[in-house]
């Protein structure tokens, strides 16, 4: 790592305020990584395996098969199929696709959603996101919402072209931030039937805005200059530089928000460095294309799904709530907004005692397994 991959004193400053504004970094992406030293994990917890954190579940009623599509794009899109063991291969079934959390990868909570959906009787596919994971696209960690949300769709490609898929029967979910993206794909995709989401981000509001819409206009431009004068340096030859994401050392004055994700990626609970990657580098996006994410409006014209359903769930204690509930406000019905109680944003990624299953199974049983599909 070298000199631009540490913090300014500026940087330094903005995650000061940020902290006390209540901000996630992992959302907001304007907080520049800080070098190798300060990332040095030797003050790392145990991790908190309450409510049966189980992100690393392996079901044994499903076969677990994975499998490569390219996007529009011609970029190749990795996944993990998981089928029912029980499945009557004689028949078409429905299919649900399942996005993990901005920053992850596919074995980071989407993996285990995938898993106990399809142990309900449907196939399930939990993909990388381009950019991430095994997924292609250069350079890694890049942020590209559109082409976030094609790779929805490019699933929905891929399954509807399966032999056992019923194409008329695919839904999808989305966690945390890509909750966001797969509203984004179903806007202008009517083949995703259903659409859930856990967790959400609004990846667009978060980064222009802030949780609690705490960040201000000039901090905005702030950090969008930034970006565009680094363009330059990475134009010339420079070194990439990173931003957001989860801090990888803990001190007395580390934010709850922070705190809550390090327990998840940072500790043994949910921590997972895909083949080829950096660990350093998990979680953080490039600073030059989060700004992209500002131009990102998901909640606009997502009355337009309707009358394909949608359900939001959130948890009572999440700091994301605020999202969950702007985009039930503004869908049209049918709609529903499932708030769990004592659950927080990161809880619903992985505790398999607060993670509303029944809620889930219902929603893809009664949108998918037995609605009329026009």
């Amino acid at each position: 790592m070298n000199e631009d991959f540490n913090m300014t004193k500026q940087e330094s400053d903005r995650r000061e305020f940020l902290k006390m504004a209540g901000t996630s970094a992992a959302a907001l992406g304007v907080l520049s990584a800080a070098g190798s030293a300060a990332f040095a994990a030797d003050n790392k917890p145990m991790p908190d395996m309450s409510n049966g954190a189980n992100n690393f579940f392996k079901s044994e009623k499903v076969v677990a098969q994975k499998v490569a599509f390219n996007n529009q794009y011609k970029m190749k899109v990795i996944g993990n199929l998981f089928t029912p063991k029980s499945l009557n291969r004689n028949l078409k079934h429905p299919a649900i696709i399942v996005g993990h959390p901005m920053g992850a990868v596919k074995e980071q909570s989407s993996n285990l959603y995938a898993q106990k959906l399809a142990e309900q009787g449907f196939i399930t596919l939990a993909i990388d996101q381009s950019f991430w994971g095994e997924s292609q696209g250069l350079p890694r960690n890049a942020v590209a919402p559109e082409i976030y949300s094609e790779a929805f769709s490019a699933a929905v490609d891929y399954l509807g072209t399966q032999s056992l898929v019923n194409r008329e029967r695919i839904g999808i979910l989305g966690i945390c931030g890509s909750g966001s993206f797969v509203i984004s794909a179903a806007k202008i995709d009517p083949r995703m039937k259903a659409i859930a989401t856990v967790s959400m981000y609004d990846m667009g509001a978060a980064n222009r805005n802030a949780l609690n819409h705490s960040q201000t206009l000039e901090q905005r431009k702030q950090i969008i200059a930034e970006a565009a004068q680094q363009r330059y340096v990475e134009f010339t030859g420079g070194e990439i530089k990173y931003t957001g994401g989860t801090v990888h050392k803990l001190d007395k004055d580390t934010h709850p928000i922070q705190r809550e994700f390090y327990d998840f990626y940072r500790t043994p609970r949910g921590e997972f460095t895909p083949a080829g990657s950096s660990p350093e580098l998990t979680t953080h996006p490039t600073l030059t294309s989060n700004v992209k994410f500002m131009n990102f409006y998901p909640f606009n014209d997502i009355e337009t799904i309707s009358p394909r359903p949608m359900l939001f769930i959130t948890g009572d204690q999440a700091h994301s709530k605020e999202f969950s509930e702007e985009a039930y406000q503004l869908a049209s019905q049918p709609k529903e907004l499932v708030i769990v109680p004592g659950a927080g944003h990161v809880d619903l990624y992985d505790r398999v005692n607060l993670i509303p299953w029944e809620k889930l199974n219902t929603f893809f049983n009664k949108n998918l397994v037995y609605a009329r599909i026009s």
